[in-house]
């Protein structure tokens, strides 16, 4: 069934179930309003009296339409005027028309289930899964215990390496360690304790006499 309502000064053809934006109405969100101002009604291509036949309309929201500009301007009196305006609108969804009462699809029914068991399943705690707890990681200690007794005891050097030489005994000054003499001192200072003794013996020989 139809039916052509008018209101606010404009016509509306509407069907149980519709929605549309009318003119502000006086009322809030989820208000049951009567629209009584019908002009025509039907049910497919047969015409219905009017008389005492009422639309039952419930608001669903109130809000305003788009912005509209209005500009105002005067050549050569240095005046312009510019302002905006938004329309109030009341939006409606038709109910009822006489006794041709809206009825929900099947699909809306099943919209409405699907979207309660999701709430309920937000609602409901999550459920924990075996083993889905997280793993704590060991963390090693500072000083870990040796894997092996070779690790714990490591082996002696060997007696076969080569045995670093002594370092050199430094000098009492802190300098670099003293060094010995050379042989060649001691074979200077042989020969000149020998060389006054061969002068001796010279002098000390007799001449033979002639």
């Amino acid at each position: 069934m139809f039916a052509v309502v008018r209101t606010g000064g404009k016509q509306y053809r509407v069907h149980p179930g519709d929605k549309i934006v009318v003119e502000k109405l006086d009322g809030q969100a989820g208000d049951r309003i009567t629209l009584s101002d019908v002009l025509i009604a039907g049910d497919g291509g047969d015409l219905k009296s009017t008389s005492g036949l009422t639309v039952a309309a419930e608001i669903v929201a109130q809000a305003k339409g788009e912005k509209v500009t209005v500009f105002k301007k005067r050549r050569r009196h240095n005046y312009r005027r510019k302002k905006g305006h938004r329309q109030l609108h009341t939006i409606l969804q038709i109910v009822a028309i006489g006794d041709h009462k809206h009825e929900p699809s099947k699909s809306a029914a099943a919209e409405k289930k699907s979207s309660a068991k999701a709430e309920a399943g937000a609602a409901a705690p999550a459920k924990k899964k075996a083993g889905t707890e997280p793993k704590v990681e060991e963390r090693p200690t500072e000083n870990p215990a040796p894997q092996n007794q070779a690790q714990a005891n490591p082996p002696a050097e060997s007696s076969d390496a080569p045995a670093k030489p002594p370092a050199g005994k430094k000098s009492a000054s802190g300098g670099k360690p003293a060094k010995s003499a050379p042989a060649k001192a001691e074979g200077a200072a042989s020969t000149r304790n020998a060389a006054p003794a061969k002068g001796a013996a010279k002098k000390s020989a007799p001449k033979a006499k002639k």
